[in-house]
């Protein structure tokens, strides 16, 4: 493929957007039917696995798992956002162990190929099975390392909340309304954090596909990567997340809800849910290949920066 990709200003987000969307159209062929073939079995578990959450031995597991930890770290059981936040943390780990399979596997193989499509400047068809493998291997360890550092924010937030609500208690201020004002807090400082991490996580990823060097090396130079851009990615990440969350949605009401409805199964609804999940495959592409283009310009702003700076290594020497 011969796009090129110029230093784009961090602050012009819908630049980097057009960009993105400019690369799959021009490529339209090559990642409606490759890359997002590959990504479907994972985005119909990502699908299927909010339908079977429910009734998974794990959820009540895990629910009952975090609420011990929640009352031992002396969190206030009357607190409706610990509720929340326990009830959603279980669902979302659960949904995680059933699609694992299909995450290190299927969707790192979508990844890997809009990576190696966009990298390499000739026709995708003629890479190598090995110049794949090479690709795939740092992207699954850095997947691996991804998950650790999502694990690691959680437990930082749940840290920085036990800290604080034990502040409050031995100050006295044990009110409703002290209680419901840093719950919304933090409610909001763990939205932040995990987004972030998200953010950060998914650039360690582009970066290993195209650097070549997983697990934390890739996430360690990501975050120097994106250092002072982290509005540009959030910005970026916006759409995709909200375009997943319509799809979710739209899974829900057109095949869930008419397989309750009729209490039976049949190949129209069938069709459908398998092209909602293909439209999922779609946005999980496009989100790689927006990922990419803002690593481009990152990579591209972070040379012209140590251009002028002598005696500074260039981001392929950080250890």
């Amino acid at each position: 493929m011969e796009e090129e990709y110029p230093s784009i200003p961090m602050g012009r987000t819908r630049k980097i957007l057009r960009t993105s969307i400019h690369t799959f159209l021009k490529n339209y062929q090559y990642f409606t039917i490759t890359s997002s073939l590959l990504s479907l079995p994972f985005s119909a578990s990502v699908l299927l696995s909010q339908t079977f959450v429910p009734f998974s031995p794990l959820l009540p597991t895990i629910y009952h798992r975090l609420r011990s930890l929640f009352d031992a770290a002396s969190f206030p059981p009357s607190s409706q956002f610990f509720t929340i936040l326990n009830l959603k943390l279980s669902q979302t780990i659960t949904s995680s162990i059933l699609v694992l399979p299909f995450t290190l596997s299927f969707l790192l193989f979508a990844k890997a190929s809009v990576i190696q499509a966009l990298h390499h400047h000739k026709p995708p068809l003629r890479h190598s099975l090995a110049s794949f493998i090479s690709i795939y291997n740092p992207i699954l360890l850095t997947q691996i390392c991804n998950s650790i550092v999502i694990l690691s924010a959680n437990a930082t937030c749940f840290s920085l909340l036990f800290l604080a609500f034990n502040f409050l208690e031995g100050f006295g201020f044990s009110s409703p309304n002290s209680l419901l004002f840093l719950s919304a807090t933090g409610a909001v400082m763990y939205s932040v954090i995990l987004a972030n991490a998200f953010i950060i996580c998914n650039l360690a990823l582009v970066l290993s596909g195209v650097d070549k060097c997983g697990g934390f090396q890739a996430i360690l130079k990501a975050c120097v990567l994106i250092r002072g851009r982290t509005a540009t990615a959030l910005a970026l990440a916006l759409p995709a997340n909200m375009a997943l969350a319509a799809i979710e949605a739209l899974f829900q009401y057109r095949v869930v809800r008419a397989y309750y409805f009729t209490k039976s199964s049949n190949s129209s609804t069938a069709l459908e849910g398998m092209f909602i999940a293909y439209l999922y495959s779609i946005i999980v592409v496009i989100d790689t290949i927006v990922t990419y283009v803002f690593f481009k310009s990152c990579k591209s702003a972070y040379r012209d920066i140590i251009s002028s700076v002598e005696n500074v290594k260039s981001l392929d020497d950080i250890p």
